[in-house]
C-alpha cells in the first residue's frame, strides 16, 4: 500500500485521511491549524461524526495513521499527496481556492521525487488544471508528477460509512500510471467491486457539482410541491410516496423541509451557477433551486408568526435542532439561522436546545439561551418551532411537550410528529405541505 499524505484535518481531510488509512495505507494528516493537530493527537475529533472516533483510534492504534503541522515533511515523505482543505464561498459566489492553490505551492516547494496530487477538496470546473499550472511553474526541480481530481461524496452523518462503502469512485487522473497507483490506493474497494469511474480531469470535476446540484434541484422542487399541497388539500407525505415507487424519480431527497442546508449544497450550487454565469451558459434550474431554498427558510418563519398571529414581541420560542440536519454539528447555512434571526428581528426570545451543534451555534447567536435539553427550552414559551429531525425529538412526549409550554403552539418543519396526537391534545400546529386534521 501506499505512503499518503492529507493536508487539511477539517471535514474532508479528516474523514479521508481515517478511511484511507483504514484501507492499509500509511497516512499523515498535516494541517498548520495547530489548535487541531494537538486536539487530535490527545485523541480529540474536532468534529461531530458517528464513527469517526473509533476508525482514527483503531488506525492510529495500528500506526498506520498519525497528524502533524510540519506539511512540508508530510509532502517529502509522501508518495500521493491529497489535497482536503477548505472552498468556502467568497463574497461574489465563487468558491474561495486560496488554501487550495497555497497547498499547491508547498507541494511544488516539496516535490523530491515523483508523485500523485489528489484533489479531494470541492472544486470548480478546470481548477486542476490552475493546480497543474501552479506546481510546474513554482517547482525547484524538474521532479515528474501527475495529478488526479477524485472527489469526494460524504453525506454528513454518514460520511465514514460513505468512505469505506462508497456508490463509486471517481478518478480523473492524467496519466495511466496515476491511474494505477490511485486503484492501489483504493484496493480493498477495487477488489470488492466498487465502481470506478475512469475519466479525465475536467469530467471527474463536473461529477461532483452536476450530483449535488441535482440533489438541491430535488429538494427545492419538492418543497415547492409541498407548498402547493398545503393550498390544494394534498398530502405531500402520500404524494412523494408515490413518487418514489417510480424506479425514475427514487425515495431519495424527497423529504419536504425548511430548506437545504450544510457545507455543500449551499456552496456547490452558487458556484456553479457562477461558473455558469462566466461561461455565459445560464444554469436556470439552479438558479430557481438556490432561490426557492432561501424562499423555503423564509417561509418557515412566516408559518411560525402566522401560528401566533404574529404577535412575536416579548413571547419565547424554542428553537428545536439547530444543526442544518441531523447526525452533524454542522450548522452552516441551516434553516434555524434564518427563523433564529427572524424572531429576534421581531422582538422575540429565544430559547435553543440541539444534541450536539450549540456550541457552533453560539458562535453566531452568542446571546441567546441555549438550554441542555428540550424541556428546559420549551418550558414556559409561547411556541415551539422543531427545525431538525433528530431522533429524540421523532419521540417527544407530545403530553409532556404541552403540559410544558405556556402556549399549545407548535411548528414541525420535519414533519416527524403525530399530527393525531397534536390534535387529540388540543395543539395548534403547522407543518410542511400537510394539513392539520379537523
Amino acid at each position: 500500500m501506499k505512503k499518503i499524505a492529507v493536508i487539511g484535518t477539517g471535514y474532508v481531510g479528516l474523514v479521508s485521511g481515517a478511511g484511507l488509512s483504514d484501507f492499509g495505507n500509511q497516512v499523515i494528516c498535516a494541517d498548520i491549524d495547530k489548535s487541531k493537530i494537538n486536539s487530535l493527537l490527545a485523541g480529540k475529533i474536532p468534529i461531530f461524526e458517528p464513527g469517526l472516533k473509533e476508525v482514527v483510534d483503531r488506525n492510529v492504534k495500528s500506526n498506520r495513521l498519525s497528524f502533524t503541522t510540519n506539511v512540508s515533511k508530510a509532502i517529502q515523505d509522501s508518495e500521493v499527496i491529497f489535497i482536503g482543505v477548505g472552498t468556502p464561498e467568497s463574497e461574489t459566489g465563487e468558491a474561495d481556492l486560496s488554501a487550495v492553490y497555497s497547498v499547491a505551492e508547498m507541494i511544488a516547494e516539496n516535490l523530491n521525487f515523483y508523485k500523485v496530487i489528489c484533489t479531494k477538496s470541492t472544486v470548480p470546473i478546470g481548477t486542476g488544471d490552475k493546480i497543474i499550472s501552479i506546481i510546474k511553474n513554482s517547482q525547484n526541480s524538474d521532479v515528474g508528477f501527475d495529478y488526479v481530481s477524485n472527489p469526494e461524496f460524504l453525506r454528513e452523518g454518514a460520511a465514514v460509512q460513505d468512505f469505506l462503502i462508497p456508490n463509486r469512485i471517481v478518478l480523473g487522473a492524467t496519466s495511466e500510471k496515476a491511474l494505477n497507483i490511485l486503484q492501489d490506493v483504493y484496493r480493498p474497494l477495487y477488489i470488492n467491486e466498487t465502481p470506478i469511474v475512469h475519466t479525465n480531469v475536467p469530467t471527474a470535476e463536473m461529477i461532483k457539482y452536476a450530483s449535488n446540484a441535482f440533489l438541491a434541484l430535488k429538494i427545492s422542487y419538492i418543497n415547492e410541491i409541498a407548498n402547493l399541497c398545503e393550498v390544494v388539500g394534498a398530502d405531500v407525505h402520500i404524494v412523494t410516496k408515490a413518487m418514489g415507487n417510480d424506479g425514475r424519480i427514487s425515495p431519495k431527497f424527497l423529504h419536504p423541509g425548511p430548506g437545504f442546508g450544510g457545507s455543500c449544497f449551499p456552496k456547490d450550487t452558487k458556484a456553479l451557477l457562477s461558473l455558469s454565469e462566466k461561461l455565459n451558459e445560464p444554469m436556470n434550474t439552479v438558479a430557481a433551486a438556490i432561490e426557492t431554498n432561501d424562499r423555503q427558510k423564509r417561509r418557515m418563519a412566516d408559518k411560525l408568526f402566522n401560528l401566533m398571529e404574529n404577535e412575536i414581541k416579548g413571547k419565547i420560542i424554542a428553537v428545536l435542532g439547530l444543526s442544518f440536519k441531523q447526525m452533524t454539528d454542522d450548522v452552516r447555512e441551516s434553516a434555524s439561522i434564518e427563523m433564529i434571526q427572524s424572531i429576534l428581528d421581531k422582538g422575540g426570545i429565544v430559547k435553543a436546545y440541539d444534541p450536539v451543534a450549540a456550541k457552533n451555534m453560539e458562535k453566531q447567536f452568542p446571546n441567546i439561551e441555549y438550554c441542555v435539553d428540550w424541556q428546559t427550552a420549551v418550558k414556559n414559551a409561547n411556541a415551539v418551532a422543531i427545525m431538525t429531525e433528530w431522533h429524540e425529538f421523532r419521540g417527544l412526549d407530545l403530553a409532556e411537550l404541552k403540559s410544558l409550554l405556556k402556549s399549545p403552539l407548535v411548528l414541525d418543519t420535519r414533519n416527524i410528529l403525530s399530527r393525531v396526537g397534536l390534535t387529540e391534545l388540543g395543539f395548534k400546529f403547522d407543518n410542511v405541505g400537510r394539513k392539520a386534521l379537523k
